[in-house]
């Protein structure tokens, strides 16, 4: 059971116990902004629950591109050169950056794939492989580099159908290593048929809405 779901089987029980009792109505107003609030929250979509569904951000690849795929990175790990990089390249909000060489674009597309990748939660996806890429640290808004290394690691992306394809929209970070379980399925979306399982509920969700405003009357 989803988390959307959970919360449909809470407002509907509430408002079966409602209506069985009619002796109670008069108390029903307290809990109507409880429930515009949680209908509000629902109604976010703020992403899928599995991998290669409907994307709800449409500059998602775009943006993903712009932050980690960049052309003309520095070649070094020297700091200066990468402070001076990011200062006039945007990026000195995000204290944490990492940045995979062009010549890999299409194996990190890949990764949202059954070919690259395994799904691993909600809607992210690991490698098969481990990339190599260099990750910057920074002081929050000065743009100060902390350090510049070289990583080799999986990666973890966040992937979502845009224009037909699966594609990375998020780079998630990858702390303590993680591999790949070789038991879990490919990266694909579960159902095969791209859509956004978030707001799968907005009718059932609107419908409760109106339910408990007659019972408001």
């Amino acid at each position: 059971m989803t988390e959307s779901d959970t919360w449909i089987v809470f407002i509907s029980s509430l408002l079966l116990s409602l209506f069985q009792d009619r002796s109670r109505m008069a108390p029903v107003w307290l809990y109507f902004p409880l429930f515009v609030c949680l209908l509000l929250g629902k109604q976010t979509c703020a992403k899928n629950e599995a991998p290669c569904q409907l994307s709800k951000w449409n500059n998602g690849f775009r943006t993903f591109l712009k932050r980690h795929i960049r052309d003309g990175t520095p070649q070094t790990l020297d700091q200066n050169e990468w402070e001076k990089y990011i200062r006039n390249n945007g990026g000195c909000d995000r204290p944490t950056q990492s940045f995979i060489s062009p010549d890999d674009l299409e194996r990190v597309k890949a990764v949202c794939s059954s070919k690259g990748g395994k799904t691993y939660k909600e809607n992210l996806c690991i490698s098969h492989e481990p990339f190599t890429f260099v990750t910057v640290r920074s002081e929050p808004g000065t743009c100060g580099i902390r350090s510049v290394k070289h990583e080799k690691k999986h990666l973890i992306l966040a992937c979502e159908v845009l224009d037909n394809t699966c594609l990375p929209v998020h780079f998630e970070g990858n702390p303590t290593d993680l591999k790949p379980n070789n038991n879990a399925r490919g990266c694909v979306d579960p159902q095969s048929k791209g859509r956004a399982p978030s707001c799968r509920a907005s009718l059932l969700w609107t419908g409760l809405g109106l339910l408990l405003l007659l019972l408001c009357i």
